[in-house]
């Protein structure tokens, strides 16, 4: 079931793919091709009804020529102060929120998770060139990439390039808060 928060960014993201599909003069169907995500979901998508992935979302982006932020938020919106969910997890206090986003070689996402006791969140690769930086600020977060596995606690922090399957848990019995800030 969405809340009015997630289906708020949900018709952001229904109204701004398929305008910026139509500014580049592209089906659904081509654009599917191009970025690999079924003609299925980006129709579903453009109608509002679409649960798609934070690297489905990437790669629509990619193809359409723009950035992740460009998919997510309000067109209006000022990117020093974005504040949008992008993820919702299965407990309901568990969820990552685009904070800002400054210019990198393509971008510098800034955001702010929450992940309730048993939740995880496994991402999928991108592309080469990205990277990720975590501060975890309350409680512990469990982090697994293809290459290693870190324990990282309140205070600390990990970096790791993300073209590697990932995902961050939360094994204890509290609620895990983080920073992620992910750069491209």
């Amino acid at each position: 079931m969405q809340t009015d928060e997630s289906s708020e960014v949900l018709a952001h993201v229904s109204r701004n793919v398929r305008r910026l599909r139509l500014d580049a003069g592209l089906s659904q169907a081509a654009l599917a091709d191009a970025s690999g995500v079924s003609r299925r979901t980006v129709i579903k998508l453009e109608a509002g009804e679409a649960n798609i992935s934070l690297t489905g979302l990437d790669r629509l982006a990619e193809s359409l020529g723009v950035t992740f932020v460009d998919l997510v938020a309000e067109p209006s919106a000022p990117r020093s102060s974005i504040n949008e969910v992008v993820w919702r997890g299965q407990h309901p206090g568990s969820v990552a929120t685009l904070m800002a986003s400054v210019p990198a070689n393509k971008e510098a996402q800034l955001l702010s998770w929450c992940l309730e006791p048993t939740e995880r969140y496994v991402g999928e690769p991108d592309p080469a060139g990205w990277s990720e930086m975590i501060l975890v600020l309350e409680g512990e977060l469990l982090i697994k990439t293809t290459e290693e596995t870190v324990l990282r606690s309140a205070g600390e922090h990990y970096a790791f390039a993300t073209s590697q399957d990932f995902s961050y848990i939360n094994e204890s019995r509290q609620v895990t808060r983080f920073a992620r800030i992910v750069v491209s």
